[in-house]
């Protein structure tokens, strides 16, 4: 059974020691996307900092239809926030690469505003003396379903070892709104939810990962090829060893 208040004091306990050794008097750059990761991070970051020391950026991409609830969050949490909208940038940066790449796919367009958005908190948090924290959860990682250097990418990662399921429970229990903790997970770039592009439930891929259950042999056999084939996003990247080459014995 998940204890939700034990889970908070160790995720409010990590936060503060990680800063304590990682940049002490540092403040929390967290992006608000008004969905339920970054609202948990922010309240960890703030129950463990102080509101003082937490820095909520809105990003939105042009017009956001959820806007209200990434206002509702910082206004609930009392922090200081800036909206920077990437819409822009975004476009202008677009343009320029079909000059180059005609056929950039729809793929590559749409993980180009987590990229845009994530070098937008880094320069917030340099000029800030800040420090940019991951939202991204266990769920999400398990699965790939996160942009490499964009939402991925962060200097510390509060909810990494935590579920969907668990991660609301957080959010329960550090007193969030219900309209936030329990909104449908949408990735905000391509207008579906994101149970709609993984083709299956986080209440079928959470208890999968804590339990190895899953009775749908096709959805078990889905989560496990995401899963194989986005583990390298989670690893260092490999590098080539100094020294001399090692010659196989004759």
């Amino acid at each position: 059974m998940f204890d939700s208040k034990k889970a908070t004091e160790a995720a409010v306990a990590f936060v503060k020691d990680w800063f304590d050794r990682n940049g002490a008097g540092c403040r929390a750059v967290v992006g608000i996307s008004g969905g339920k990761d970054s609202s948990v991070v922010a309240a960890l970051c703030v129950r463990a900092l102080g509101r003082d020391r937490v820095i909520g950026v809105l990003m939105p991409n042009g017009e956001q239809s959820d806007i209200d609830v990434a206002y509702d969050v910082v206004n609930f949490l009392d922090i200081r926030h800036m909206v920077v909208n990437i819409k822009s940038a975004y476009d202008a940066l677009v343009e320029e690469i079909k000059q180059s790449v005609p056929e950039l796919s729809a793929q590559s367009a749409i993980n180009l505003a987590p990229r845009i958005r994530m070098s937008t908190l880094y320069a917030v948090s340099q000029s800030n003396n800040g420090r940019v924290i991951n939202t991204c959860n266990l769920s999400e990682d398990w699965v790939g379903y996160s942009t490499r250097y964009g939402d991925a990418a962060g200097d510390v990662s509060p909810l990494a070892e935590f579920t969907v399921t668990e991660v609301r429970a957080i959010g329960r229990e550090l007193g969030l709104p219900p309209h936030i903790v329990d909104k449908v997970p949408s990735d905000g770039l391509c207008g579906k939810t994101d149970e709609d592009n993984l083709g299956f439930t986080y209440d079928v891929l959470d208890r999968y990962i804590r339990t190895g259950v899953c009775e749908d042999e096709a959805t078990r056999a889905l989560i496990d090829k995401k899963h194989f084939a986005n583990k390298f996003k989670l690893e260092l990247m490999e590098k080539c060893e100094s020294g001399e080459p090692k010659l196989a014995a004759d």
